[in-house]
């Protein structure tokens, strides 16, 4: 923990600097690192769950950096032609397009298995 005593209640508004994550002001939280493609594996099933029969291809194991695969959502939606969603730890496209994503993200540099049937 850090030295510095943590604002229990404040007036003039100097709470709103801090990091949610640390309490500090500036951030002292690491900084996500730049990320090498090439060092890891990401894993692509298709899910039918929950979702009325539609198939959606969900890309999953992604490494911290949530910038990035934000990012790089946005670009398998539009290379595919479809919606989709970035959660957390995956993204969600709507459709059968593991093929396109694989070649897509191998493309990128990354590794690609597919999971489930």
């Amino acid at each position: 923990m850090s030295d510095q005593p943590r604002i229990l209640y404040s007036s003039d508004g100097s709470h709103k600097l801090q990091c949610q994550k640390c309490g500090q002001h500036p951030c002292k939280c690491p900084k996500a690192g730049a990320l090498v493609p090439s060092e890891h594996t990401l894993k692509i099933r298709r899910e039918t769950n929950g979702r009325g029969g539609k198939a959606v291809t969900v890309v999953f194991e992604l490494p911290d950096n949530e910038a990035y695969f934000k990012e790089l959502a946005g670009k398998l939606k539009t290379h595919c032609g479809s919606g989709g969603a970035f959660k957390i730890t995956t993204i969600e496209v709507q459709g059968d397009h593991r093929d396109k994503i694989k070649l897509y993200l191998e493309k990128l540099g990354f590794k690609v298995k597919l999971a489930g049937g």
